[in-house]
Parts: structure tokens; C-alpha cells; sequence
């Protein structure tokens, strides 16, 4: 009997024992015809599988699932496998790295991306937590890869398989350019293993994600059909709706209609103030900013078409990781493009020892936070919001601090400073 894997062919955790196979000179066959949600919830499956997870590898001696279980057996087919090593210290190290590549990678990787792939609730310190966790990994691997090819050894062994099929979730969906670029040795690691002939058989030429995805928000419920009510047996049918003669088009003098707005504060009075043009003064003010641009700013502000806001992080008592906290005011700025025609922001990272304060300054078109803005960018509830008073002298200076990076801030440094324009 041959050994049938079950999983769908783009399954990563399926790629760990196909590769193995390849090494170890076994063959593996992928079950045809595998439907995931279908095959995976016959009694069949569920036989080799009680929970009916994927991978299961099915053998003369009966299935086996779990895939880093799946993986160890493929290896083990073949007496002295240069994938376990060649000695007992090698032995335990493959088997310390692929823990390691469980527990602290895989683990963290899937917190991270399962929830915006609409898999899990999106819990924005659970996400957090997660980066950490994960960046804490990374940066320990990084050392190690520092002066080390592979994980041990000089050769490929099971440990960079299952390490390296974890990573390709890691860089093909969350790993942009800008987060691995932290971690040189990794990133060394990682492409040339994906390029070794073995792996690139299954997976393919690997892509690195140029964006983390959007967090998938809940599907709205289609609203229910009008149920037809059952017509009494008596009740006369109604006559078929005579079809109303064609409305006659219109003349030509008469006006066509204008397009509609694309978004609601394009119907506002216009303003005096010409958001591009104060973008523009606070880009190119390079000295005497106070002077210049803070001035500027108060001269062309129109308190009927514009109004500021203050915004606080209500979770500053989390920021205790550096770059996690730059990461997440990123992250917010990021998704506030959308906005980008109708605001300006300042954002500040306050502080020189954690926790960090998260505190910014946002120029809206309109008197209120935009409503779109609050329906479609979910970080905006993790803030508290409030209204600038420029009538208070106190509250118009911390207006101009917060516009010029002024530190320190508060009597605190600054630890970043982030604009949106």
C-alpha cells in the first residue's frame, strides 16, 4: 500500500512530509479528489481522524495525523536519515528547533494572521501580544542563523523543513518587506531554502506580501424575503399590472444630473481653507517652523469647514515593547488613508522607558470625526476622542507642540513622531 496523504495541495503543513519524502526517497501520494470542509467530515476521514484535521497520512499500519508526526515517520522510513542528524546532541536539537518552530513561530504567525482571514475574533492586544511573541522568535533565530546555514549542522535537516514551511506563512501573508528586514539572517535563510529544488517542487516561486491583510469584517445578514402570503381560495386573482407606457427621455435642454458625491463631506459648504495647501507650507517648512508653518496653520484654519481633535490610546499600559508600539501607530496610519483627502494628523510615541503613551492631533473636514472614518477603520475605538477647544489658550499651544514634534512633550521625550498627510 502506498502512503496516501490527505490535505488539500496547497495545505502548508502538507508540504512538510512531501518534502521530507523527497529527501528520504519516499514516495508520498497526494489522495485525489480531496474536497477540504467535505472529505475531511465523511466517516471515512473521521475513522483516521477523530476532530477531522488535516493532514492525516494514511499507512500499512493505520493513519497517522498531526503533521509534524507525519513528517517524523516519512523521515524515519529510511535508517540513518541525514534529516535526524548523525548524532544523538543532533538528534535532540532537530527535535529542540521543531518545537521551536511550533510553539513560538507557527503559534504566533497563526494569532497574527487567523484573525484576519476571518478564522478568529480580532482582538487588537491578542494581535499585539502575538507580534511580540513573535518578533521575540525572530530576533532569537536571527542570532542563531547568524552564524549558522542551517538550523543544525551543515545540511538541510527536518528541523529547517518544518521551520521553513511555517516561515512561507510568515513571509507569502504578514511578512512585508519593511517587518523581515529586521531580521537579515532570516531572511537569507528562508529564500534560500524556499529555492532548494526539493521545496520549490512543492512550493512553488514563493512571493513575499507587499501588505498585511485587512482585518475581514463581519458579513451583515441579507435581509429576509418577503414570504408571499397564501392566497385564500375564494380571493379573486389579480390582474396582471398593465405595463405603463415608456417615460418620454428627456429634451435636450433640460440639465443632466449631476454625479453624486463620493462621500458625504463632499456636500459640506466650501471651505476657506484648502487642506493641500497647509499639507504642502508644513512639508516644506524646514526653519523657523514656529514662525512659518505653526502661523500658517492658524491663519489659514477655518473652524466652520474644519475642527481638531485630540485622540489618547486607552490601552497605554500595554505599550511596553518599543517597536510593537511604532508598529501599531504605523498600522493605524495605514489604514486612516482612506481619509487622506479630508484630514491631517500628527501621531506621538511619548516616553524614553515603557510604557509608551500614544497621543495625537487630527485635522477633520466637518465638525465631527467623520463617520466613515469610525465605520471602516476599527483602530479609531481604541482611542478616546476629544474635541479641541481653541478658545482655551492652553489647548491652541498644545495644538502648535503636537504640530511641531516640540520635546520634550509634556515634560516627557519623544520616543517617535508620525504624520499623516
Amino acid at each position: 500500500m502506498a502512503l496516501i496523504l490527505h490535505a488539500g495541495k496547497t495545505n502548508k503543513n502538507a508540504y512538510k512530509s512531501l518534502i521530507a519524502a523527497e529527501y528520504t526517497d519516499v514516495k508520498v501520494e497526494l489522495a485525489p479528489n480531496f474536497e477540504m470542509g467535505v472529505t475531511n467530515k465523511t466517516p471515512e476521514f473521521l475513522k483516521m481522524n477523530p476532530i477531522g484535521k488535516v493532514p492525516v497520512l494514511e499507512t500499512p499500519d493505520g493513519p497517522v495525523f498531526e503533521s509534524n508526526a507525519i513528517a517524523r515517520y516519512v523521515t524515519r522510513l529510511k535508517a540513518d536519515n541525514p534529516l535526524y542528524g548523525s548524532s544523538l546532541i543532533d538528534y535532540a536539537h532537530i527535535e529542540q528547533w521543531i518545537d521551536f518552530a511550533s510553539l513560538e513561530v507557527d503559534a504566533n504567525i497563526g494569532g497574527w494572521l487567523r484573525p484576519r482571514m476571518g478564522r478568529a475574533v480580532y482582538l487588537p492586544p491578542a494581535e499585539e501580544a502575538a507580534i511580540s511573541a513573535l518578533k521575540r522568535a525572530l530576533g532569537a533565530l536571527n542570532t542563531h542563523l547568524a552564524s549558522n546555514t542551517y538550523l543544525v549542522g551543515h545540511s538541510v535537516t527536518l528541523a529547517d523543513i518544518i521551520l521553513t514551511c511555517n516561515l512561507y506563512m510568515g513571509f507569502s501573508h504578514l511578512f512585508t518587506k519593511s517587518f523581515s528586514s529586521e531580521f537579515p539572517h532570516v531572511e537569507r535563510y528562508f529564500w534560500t531554502l524556499v529555492n532548494q529544488p526539493n521545496f520549490k517542487k512543492f512550493l512553488g516561486e514563493v512571493k513575499q506580501c507587499e501588505s498585511v491583510p485587512p482585518v475581514l469584517s463581519a458579513k451583515k445578514p441579507s435581509q429576509p424575503k418577503e414570504s408571499a402570503k397564501p392566497k385564500h381560495k375564494d380571493e379573486p386573482k389579480k390582474e396582471a399590472k398593465k405595463e405603463e407606457p415608456a417615460k418620454p427621455k428627456a429634451s435636450e435642454e433640460e440639465e443632466a444630473p449631476k454625479p453624486k458625491p463620493k462621500n458625504s463631506l463632499d456636500l459640506l459648504p466650501p471651505s476657506t481653507m484648502i487642506l493641500d495647501e497647509w499639507k504642502r507650507l508644513y512639508s516644506n517648512t524646514k526653519t523657523n517652523f514656529r514662525e512659518v508653518a505653526i502661523k500658517g496653520f492658524w491663519d489659514m484654519y477655518d473652524p466652520e469647514g474644519y475642527s481638531l481633535w485630540f485622540c489618547d490610546y486607552k490601552y497605554n499600559d500595554e505599550n511596553t515593547v518599543s517597536f510593537v508600539t511604532l508598529n501599531k501607530v504605523g498600522g493605524f496610519l495605514q489604514r486612516m488613508d482612506l481619509a487622506r483627502k479630508y484630514a491631517f494628523g500628527k501621531m506621538l510615541v511619548i516616553g524614553s522607558d515603557p510604557p509608551f503613551k500614544v497621543q495625537g492631533l487630527w485635522l477633520f473636514r466637518g465638525q465631527e470625526v467623520p463617520q466613515f472614518v469610525i465605520d471602516e477603520c476599527y483602530d479609531m475605538e481604541l482611542y478616546d476622542w476629544k474635541k479641541v477647544d481653541i478658545a482655551d489658550e492652553d489647548q491652541k499651544e498644545r495644538v502648535n507642540q503636537m504640530i511641531e514634534d516640540h520635546e520634550p512633550f509634556e515634560g516627557e521625550p519623544l520616543l517617535d513622531a508620525k504624520c499623516f498627510k
